[in-house]
């Protein structure tokens, strides 16, 4: 028996032409796709004319806001100058824990409002103002702050005052990974 009378009698006409439209179609539309890459043609340029500009050039004028950036940089404050914590303060906050503490979670905290002074973090891990201990993920530091509530969620980030950044000596750019323990 041959192969098309095969097909043709274990299935039925009606199968049959469907996939043989299918299996066309599909072979339809990568010849398509084919036919579409050869089609496209690229050109390069390979003569280009540039042109340098000269005296006589019209350029634009320099922005007034520049020369008060200028300025902010050379007249701003540092952070020495928004840091208003006393050495004693830093030192007790430097202390060990006295007592017990709950540990409360994991946050990633970046610097918060440098104009607030004092040792704080403003996290959605506390619902009401208190005090707790920070410690760095990476066990370099530890820091006693006031926990203040965010309004955010527990997982939304925190806040950290210049204050505790300067503190724990980390870097004021840098987001910081730190665990958190309440007093």
């Amino acid at each position: 028996m041959s192969d098309v009378s095969f097909v043709f009698t274990t299935m039925p006409m009606k199968r049959f032409l469907s996939l043989f439209c299918l299996v066309g179609f599909g072979l339809l539309l990568a010849a398509c796709a084919q036919l579409q890459g050869l089609t496209r043609q690229t050109t390069v340029a390979t003569d280009v004319a540039v042109q340098s500009p000269d005296a006589e050039t019209p350029r634009p004028a320099e922005r007034p806001q520049r020369a008060a950036a200028q300025a902010l940089g050379r007249s701003g404050q540092t952070a020495d100058m928004l840091d208003r914590t006393s050495p004693e303060e830093r030192a007790a906050a430097l202390a060990p824990a006295a007592g017990r503490t709950q540990f409360l979670g994991d946050t990633l905290a970046s610097l918060g409002g440098v104009s607030e002074p004092g040792l704080w973090l403003r996290t959605g891990l506390v619902r009401e103002t208190t005090q707790g201990r920070v410690e760095l993920q990476r066990g370099t530091g530890s820091l006693r702050v006031e926990l203040r509530p965010s309004g955010a969620a527990a997982g939304a980030g925190s806040q950290l005052s210049l204050a505790a950044f300067r503190s724990l000596d980390v870097p004021l750019s840098e987001l910081v990974a730190l665990r958190v323990y309440a007093e």
